[in-house]
């Protein structure tokens, strides 16, 4: 049986990535984000390419406490031998509500232009996929935000970053375009939150929706040590994790009535 693989190989004195040279080429020469743009398009990013994934990645590196960075902190509570359990706690509570629904956004995009036509323009492509949300009763993603009301800073932010580095394109339009005639239905401003902006840039880019989350997943894994961090610095009595087990303890009636013996 034989494996192929383009993306690394080793031998005794060369370590290979995605054909580059990992000590020559990569190393001190390219950033993290940049290696994560390599691992997806199999190439160097260009100068704004660069820019604008590294933009995409701080947005959603830290929110304060989600359930994704509870998580990291009450697990590391329970086993602080193993900082790699806390992080990985941290993203499986990596979900749509809350980090991952940049992938419905590019998808519903995507789908959108394919069934309607990409020839149309953002206000015709958004009320036709708006149309077909309601006529099957799907939710909309990207949209919402239990703080950020009615604008969420970051989307503001990616989008004119997106301006200038030439990536607001027609997934940022459309986006967009679905914003304003979704409050218009709604009669209320409903937030585009930063997923869902950067679901419309990340398509602009032309990355698969299939591996959007991936970057997600990377960036929050980076944030979610600071929270690790914070609970080495103030100790094990102090600490974020400690405190919630113990309002839990102290604040949890037991209901269950006692079984009576036969």
């Amino acid at each position: 049986m034989q494996f192929e693989t383009k993306v690394g190989m080793s031998e005794t004195d060369k370590i290979f990535v995605h054909g580059y040279d990992l000590v020559d080429d990569l190393i001190g020469n390219i950033t993290l984000a940049d290696m994560a743009f390599l691992g997806a398009k199999h190439r160097k990013p260009t100068e704004n390419e660069s820019k604008m994934l590294n933009a995409v990645l701080v947005a959603i590196c830290e929110h304060g406490f989600t359930p994704s960075s509870i998580s990291t902190r009450l697990t590391y509570l329970g086993a602080p031998e193993a900082v790699q359990a806390a992080v990985a706690a941290g993203l499986l509570g990596a979900g749509t509500v809350y980090l991952g629904a940049m992938e419905q956004v590019a998808e519903m995009l995507e789908k959108g232009m394919k069934k309607h036509g990409s020839d149309k323009s953002a206000a015709e492509l958004a009320t036709s996929i708006l149309d077909d949300l309601e006529a099957e009763g799907q939710h909309l993603p990207g949209f919402g935000h239990p703080i950020h009301r009615p604008v969420d800073p970051r989307t503001v932010k990616l989008f004119e970053i997106a301006k200038e580095l030439g990536f607001y394109r027609q997934n940022s339009e459309i986006i967009n375009e679905i914003s304003a005639q979704f409050n218009e239905r709604k009669g209320k401003p409903i937030t585009l939150n930063a997923v869902g902006a950067i679901g419309a840039i990340l398509a602009d880019m032309d990355f698969d929706h299939r591996v959007m989350k991936s970057f997600a997943v990377a960036s929050r894994a980076v944030g979610l040590v600071a929270h690790i961090v914070e609970e080495i610095e103030v100790g094990r009595k102090e600490s974020v994790g400690q405190k919630l087990f113990d309002y839990v303890e102290n604040n949890t009636d037991y209901t269950a009535e006692p079984v009576a013996k036969v």
